[in-house]
C-alpha cells in the first residue's frame, strides 16, 4: 500500500503539479495520493474560458477594438482562481512552448480576444492530444497573426515573391523537433566526428513554407466590428495556395492537395519524425519539474509520449502523469546536483494568491501587466518578448557555477540585480495591501502570528514545501521576533513580513 504523503511531499508536488499550493489542496493529495489527485484534476470540467468572461464583461464593445482592454484581468483570474490547477499549470506551460505573444497579434484588432482565443485553444489540448494540438494552433487566427503566415500567398514568379518562411521555421524549432537530432533520452545524435547532427535545412524550411499558403481569417457572415472572427479557423482562399509539391524532412506533400489536406499531410510528416516526443517531453518537464532531467528521465516520459497505454503517440494527460509520477520527480533526484529548477515569477505570485485564497470581490481581476522588471515581476501571461519564450530552454547562466556543472538554468535568463530587486519590493506591496483589487484572506495565519516560529513554519510548509534551511528559518524568525504583537495591526505586519522573507529566500526562490 502507497504511504500517504506528508504535509511537506504534498507541498512539494502541488508546486509542480498546479498553479499553488494551500491547506485544503495539501489535504487532498493526502487524501487521494498523487495519482489519484492527478485523476480528479484529469476528469475535473473545464473553468469556463476567457473568451466569454471578456464578452460578459462587456469588452467586446466597439470601443476596445484597438485596445488590449481586458486581457491581463481574464488571464490572471483564470491563474489565480480556477479550480481546475494541473489544467492551468500544463496550459500555462504549453503558452511557453508554442508562443504567441499578444502585442504581435495585429492586423485584425480586438488583441485581448485574440490572446484569449489562444489561450482558450491550448487550454482545450492540455490533457488532449499533442497532433490535434499542433492541427489546432497551426489554423487558429493567433498564430497566423503572431507568425505572420495569415495571408501568406503562393509564389509570384512574376514579382519574384516568395512565401512567408516564418512559421514553417518556428513549428519545426520550436514547436515540434528543435534543431538537433535527438535520441529518445533526449541526448543529441552525434555524427562520425562527434557533432551534433541538425535537423533540418533551409531547403526544409522553403519546402514547408509553400504549405502555409492561402490561410486567412474567416469572415463569412461576419465583420471586424466583434472580435469573433478571431475565434475560428482561418480559412483557405484556393487562389493564394501552393498546389504543387512540397519536400522537406525527407517527406513529400504531393502536388494538387487542397490547403487543408496539404496541412494534415505536412503535420503528420513533422510528427513522423523521432525527435517529437523527446524534444516536447523534456520541455514539459523542465516546466513542471527539474531544468535538468536525467537522460533515464526522459526517456522514460518520452516513450509514454510515443505510446500510451492504448499505444496512442502524444497523449498530453498520460505524458503528464508520467512525469510527476516518475521516481525522479517524486524525490529520488532531491541531493542531486542540479535538482529542481528556479520558479518562475509569476508562478512565485500565484503561488502566495492561491496559499492565501486571493479573490477579487469585484470580479475585475485588477492587476495589469506585470511585465516591468524593475517595479513588477518582469514576466506576464501571454506577454514573452518573443517566439522564444519568457527564457530559452538550454539557457545557462555566463561564468556560473551551473556553466561550470554542465548544466542549465532555463528561468535565470529574467533574472538579473534589477528583476531581483523588482520582485521582493513588489512583493512586498502585494502582500501587505493585495494589487488592485485583489486581496489575500490571511485568516489561517492571524491565530500564528504572535509565535514567529509557528508562524515562519507554517508559511515555510505551504510555500516552499518545508524546505527553507533551518538557517534561513532561525533568521527569519529572528526578525519577526522583533516585532511587537500587541495589535491587530502589528500581528498583520508580522504576517506581511515573514510572507515577504520566506519568498524572497533563495530555498523558496528554488524549488525542489
Amino acid at each position: 500500500m502507497t504511504p500517504t504523503p506528508t504535509a511537506a511531499a504534498a507541498a512539494r508536488f502541488l508546486a509542480q503539479a498546479s498553479m499553488g499550493a494551500n491547506r485544503a489542496e495539501i489535504a487532498k493529495v493526502q487524501s487521494l495520493g498523487y495519482a489519484g489527485w492527478i485523476d480528479a484534476q484529469l476528469a475535473a470540467p473545464r473553468s469556463g474560458n476567457r473568451w466569454d468572461w471578456l464578452v460578459a464583461r462587456g469588452y467586446n464593445a466597439l470601443t476596445n477594438r484597438n485596445s488590449e482592454n481586458g486581457f491581463d484581468a481574464c488571464a490572471w483570474r483564470k491563474l489565480i482562481s480556477a479550480q481546475d490547477t494541473l489544467r492551468q499549470r500544463v496550459t500555462l506551460a504549453l503558452s511557453e512552448i508554442c508562443v504567441v505573444a499578444i502585442d504581435g497579434l495585429v492586423g485584425g484588432g480586438w488583441r485581448a480576444f485574440s490572446a484569449a482565443a489562444y489561450l482558450d485553444l491550448l487550454e482545450g489540448y492540455a490533457f488532449g492530444n499533442y497532433r490535434a494540438l499542433l492541427g489546432a494552433i497551426s489554423t487558429s487566427a493567433p498564430m497566423g497573426q503572431y507568425l505572420t503566415f495569415r495571408g501568406n500567398a503562393k509564389q509570384n514568379p512574376t514579382t519574384g515573391a516568395l512565401p512567408d518562411e516564418n512559421y514553417a521555421r518556428e513549428l519545426m524549432q520550436l514547436f515540434s523537433i528543435g534543431l538537433i537530432q535527438l535520441n529518445l533520452d533526449g541526448t543529441p545524435k552525434l555524427d562520425n566526428n562527434g557533432v551534433p547532427i541538425e535537423t533540418y535545412g533551409l531547403s526544409d524550411i522553403t519546402g514547408l513554407a509553400r504549405v502555409f499558403t492561402g490561410w486567412d481569417f474567416d469572415m463569412a457572415g461576419l465583420d471586424a466590428n466583434t472580435p469573433d472572427f478571431l475565434r475560428r479557423p482561418m480559412a483557405q482562399v484556393a487562389k493564394r495556395h501552393e498546389t504543387g509539391a512540397s519536400t522537406f524532412l525527407g517527406g513529400t506533400v504531393p502536388a494538387g492537395l487542397s490547403g487543408a489536406d496539404a496541412l494534415k499531410a505536412a503535420l503528420d510528416i513533422i510528427y513522423a519524425h523521432p525527435n517529437v516526443a523527446p524534444f516536447i517531453s523534456r520541455q514539459l518537464i523542465q516546466k513542471l519539474v527539474t531544468s535538468n532531467p536525467s537522460p533515464a528521465y526522459v526517456a522514460r516520459v518520452a516513450a509514454v509520449f510515443n505510446s500510451d497505454n492504448r499505444g496512442v503517440k502524444g497523449n498530453l494527460a498520460a505524458v503528464v502523469r508520467a512525469l510527476l509520477l516518475d521516481p525522479e520527480a517524486r524525490g529520488d533526484s532531491l541531493n542531486v546536483p542540479g535538482a529542481g529548477k528556479l520558479r518562475e515569477p509569476m508562478l512565485r505570485f500565484i503561488g502566495w494568491a492561491r496559499a492565501y485564497n486571493a479573490s477579487s470581490a469585484t470580479d475585475a481581476w485588477a492587476i495589469g501587466n506585470t511585465s516591468d522588471a524593475s517595479s513588477r515581476l518582469g514576466q506576464s501571461p501571454l506577454r514573452s518578448p518573443s517566439v522564444f519564450n519568457f527564457y530559452r530552454p538550454g539557457y545557462v547562466p555566463p561564468n556560473s557555477a551551473v556553466s561550470k556543472a554542465g548544466l542549465v538554468a532555463p528561468e535565470f535568463q529574467l533574472t538579473n540585480e534589477t528583476s531581483v530587486v523588482g520582485y521582493v519590493n513588489y512583493m512586498q506591496r502585494a502582500v501587505s495591501k493585495g494589487v488592485g483589487d485583489v486581496l489575500p484572506d490571511y485568516s489561517s495565519l492571524l491565530p500564528l502570528a504572535a509565535n514567529g516560529q509557528a508562524l515562519v513554519d507554517e508559511i515555510n510548509l505551504v510555500l516552499a514545501a518545508g524546505q527553507l534551511s533551518s538557517a534561513s528559518v532561525g533568521l527569519i524568525r529572528g526578525a519577526i521576533d522583533t516585532m511587537s504583537a500587541k495589535t491587530d495591526a502589528a500581528l498583520h505586519n508580522r504576517i506581511y513580513a515573514a510572507l515577504t522573507l520566506v519568498m524572497a529566500a533563495p530555498e523558496y526562490l528554488v524549488q525542489l
